[in-house]
């Protein structure tokens, strides 16, 4: 399967920034219930499926934000901080299967790249957008193995 390319508008946000070693990623979906938690007590309902947004990886850690799409603005509190995703043209591939197998979609969107030409939206080593967001409820699909999930890495202008 190749990836689509998708022109998208901006789309606001919350969530909560860690960084973490990929050894340490326990910590990171630990906060998957705290986000959704902090929208229940202020009934802001969510926009969109819940995403991991990746910054940077230095040294082996991993900047990243876990967050949920809103509707709009949301005033930030505590923890939980509002931003957006930008708008502009991004390559999405679709990954079916276990997250422990992202990184072969991370490595196929680097290789349709490579081949195309196409440019990633980094600079300095802090990407612009690469989101990694989870569209299968885990309650509803409870088995990882069938699990899909979206990989949207933002295009250079």
């Amino acid at each position: 399967m190749e990836p689509t390319i998708e022109t998208r508008a901006e789309q606001p946000y919350v969530s909560i920034p860690i960084q973490a070693r990929l050894s340490e990623w326990g910590q990171v979906n630990a906060l998957i219930g705290e986000v959704f938690g902090w929208l229940a007590q202020r009934g802001i309902a969510p926009a969109g499926a819940l995403f991991y947004r990746y910054h940077s990886v230095t040294d082996d850690v991993l900047t990243v934000e876990v967050g949920v799409p809103v509707d709009g603005p949301v005033e930030p509190d505590g923890r939980v901080k509002s931003g957006s995703k930008p708008a502009g043209r991004y390559a999405v591939l679709m990954h079916r299967g276990h997250p422990d197998r992202i990184r072969e979609t991370f490595a196929h969107l680097d290789e349709w790249a490579a081949e195309t030409g196409a440019e990633w939206d980094l600079t300095d080593g802090v990407w612009a957008g690469r989101f990694e967001s989870y569209l299968t409820n885990p309650e509803v699909t409870p088995d990882p193995a069938d699990w899909e999930t979206e990989v949207a890495y933002r295009l250079r202008d």
